[in-house]
């Protein structure tokens, strides 16, 4: 079932009994460790998938019998970048057509092309149409994003041209909005007049346009179009395709931001995650939807029992509004730029602020996700309420995405003692929508304020929310790095950060946001033998050619996967 392998491209019987005896210490052109009491390093020991120390030979022979691995001899060694808001649903959407702008790589390493119309996009759907005849099975696509076409909506009856039998449907690659044919509205039973609600958009006579807005909207008509878990639940074979991509970029530790966690899944992904192949932990965060505040902390509070070494339960995921591009996240005055009404509030305030109550007193994190600036300042508004009433030192709830928000609003996180996750991808996939569309050029240039959370000292993350834009840590530094948009502008120059902040986003920034920062994040004694092993020092390449570094493979807790053996 797994094809992944270690360096020597399998797995030595005696590779336990061997690490619990002797140490290993492996050479490298150069370790970079992010510990400021020893940053640099030419060696590295392990022994029992824990970092025994780093230095050079001389220093490390002195704990004794070792073996010398110089595999990585001409390779750069990294802490493992530290993924903090991805969706191992990736893996699975995998399996379905792919409807992306972008060309993108997948799992086992293929690029595809993206499409750029909304007529390419129909003609791989009929393509797929034609390869399921003689099933009844769904059509399901995913990515699409009619903002690079035009802004032309895609209607049911575009997606009727494709089959009028068959249910249809494609995820936005926001993954907040679904458009969907008629024969899956008919079977959500949604095919009719006299619908109100601000999710679903209805045409001139009156029917449902296919355009699917929020959860509400999307998951009666999604279990009928092949997204029958959830829109953001990974099954076993798509976490296994999920573990490749992490190989391939470098990445340890990677969350599953917005999961059901249902008994089912999760014994699913105990399963898988315990496997001696699987090469990365998956920090698993329970959606806040659909039960009550008291309901989610009382289950979350259970699953944290069950964590593993590789599964790490017990955070909660909020969302409080939708995305920019798909206008559906919350904006306050004066709104979008092109005059679109407001979003939608995905999680109402008196909800979320029972939410943080209750989990500041029972010890449990919560991240949030606010892509709107006045999402932003609802949950500040609710954590600030909740934290007179129960203060939690050291609770680090953390803002998701929180791409609008200004530096008043920073500060007010400072004070709060939140941290931050902010979406610098959004300055390469969407930059230029956002300056001509969504929000105008004064908000486009301060969006994912990466500077200014530097500025007010919140401490802060950065990160790819794959799949809604590719994982991949180095290509997401250098976006923060220089906020390059796809058209080549720079687009608030004022906010671009260094390599040296931006590669701390992507290790210990991560880790901190994840209370973990005391495991993961850095090479330091005691540490998880987690490591991202490159073929150049991005610390010293040109600030263009960051996203451009190769990653030969990683090592998680001493097993060591290398990413052309996949």
């Amino acid at each position: 079932m797994f094809s992944f392998l270690y360096i020597d491209g399998s797995i030595k019987d005696d590779f336990k009994q061997l690490g619990k005896k002797m140490i290993t210490i492996y050479s490298a052109e150069k370790i970079i460790t992010m510990n400021p009491a020893r940053p640099f390093a030419s060696h590295l020991a392990v022994k029992e998938g824990k970092i025994l120390g780093t230095g050079d030979l001389a220093e490390l022979e002195k704990w004794g019998d070792y073996n010398l691995d110089d595999s990585f001899k001409n390779k750069v060694i990294m802490p493992g970048f530290v993924e903090g808001h991805a969706h191992t649903m990736e893996g699975t959407l995998w399996r379905y057509v792919y409807c992306g702008y972008f060309d993108r790589t997948d799992p086992d390493g293929k690029v595809w092309s993206g499409a750029k119309t909304i007529e390419e996009v129909i003609d791989r759907l009929k393509k797929a149409d034609k390869e399921l005849l003689g099933s009844d099975d769904a059509l399901s696509g995913w990515q699409l994003d009619p903002i690079y076409m035009g802004n032309k909506r895609v209607s049911r009856a575009d997606l009727d041209r494709v089959s009028k039998t068959r249910p249809i449907g494609i995820l936005h690659a926001s993954g907040h909005i679904m458009n969907v044919n008629s024969k899956a509205l008919e079977l959500g039973g949604l095919m009719k007049t006299g619908i109100n609600h601000p999710g679903i958009p209805l045409d001139k006579e009156g029917y449902p346009t296919g355009e699917l807005y929020g959860p509400d909207a999307m998951t009666p008509v999604g279990v009928h179009v092949g997204f029958n878990r959830s829109l953001t639940d990974s099954d076993e074979a798509g976490l296994i395709a999920f573990g490749k991509l992490c190989v391939r970029t470098g990445v340890t530790t990677v969350t599953d931001l917005a999961a059901r966690l249902t008994e089912d899944g999760v014994d699913a992904m105990i399963k898988i995650t315990n496997n001696k192949n699987y090469p990365a932990c998956v920090v698993a965060l329970k959606v806040f939807l659909g039960a009550t505040a008291k309901e989610t902390v009382e289950l979350v509070q259970a699953l944290k029992k069950k964590s593993t070494e590789r599964l790490r339960l017990g955070r909660i995921k909020a969302v409080a509004d939708g995305s920019i591009q798909g206008f559906s996240a919350r904006m306050r005055w004066p709104g979008y730029h092109n005059g679109a009404p407001n979003g939608l509030w995905y999680t109402a305030p008196d909800q979320l602020s029972d939410l943080y109550k209750l989990s500041l007193e029972a010890g449990i994190q919560v991240h949030t996700h606010t892509n709107g600036d006045e999402a932003t300042e609802m949950a500040l508004d609710m954590l600030e309420g909740a934290l007179r009433k129960y203060s939690s030192p050291d609770h680090r709830f953390t803002l998701q995405h929180c791409q609008l928000a200004d530096a008043a609003q920073f500060r007010r996180m400072k004070k709060l003692d939140m941290c931050v996750n902010l979406f610098a991808n959004h300055h390469y996939y969407w930059g230029d929508e956002h300056y001509r569309l969504t929000v105008g050029p004064d908000r486009a240039s301060r969006m994912n304020a990466c500077k200014t959370a530097l500025k007010t000292k919140v401490p802060m993350a950065i990160h790819s929310d794959a799949p809604v834009t590719p994982l991949g840590p180095l290509f997401t530094a250098w976006c923060a790095v220089t906020r390059e948009t796809a058209s080549g502008r720079i687009q608030g120059e004022e906010e671009r950060i260094a390599i040296e902040d931006a590669m701390y986003a992507i290790t210990l920034g991560a880790a901190y946001t994840l209370h973990m920062d005391d495991e993961i994040g850095s090479l330091e004694t005691g540490k998880r033998a987690d490591l991202a092993i490159l073929e150049e020092d991005p610390f010293l390449v040109n600030p263009n050619e960051l996203k451009d570094i190769k990653v030969w493979g990683t090592m998680q807790a001493g097993r060591i996967f290398d990413a052309s053996l996949l």
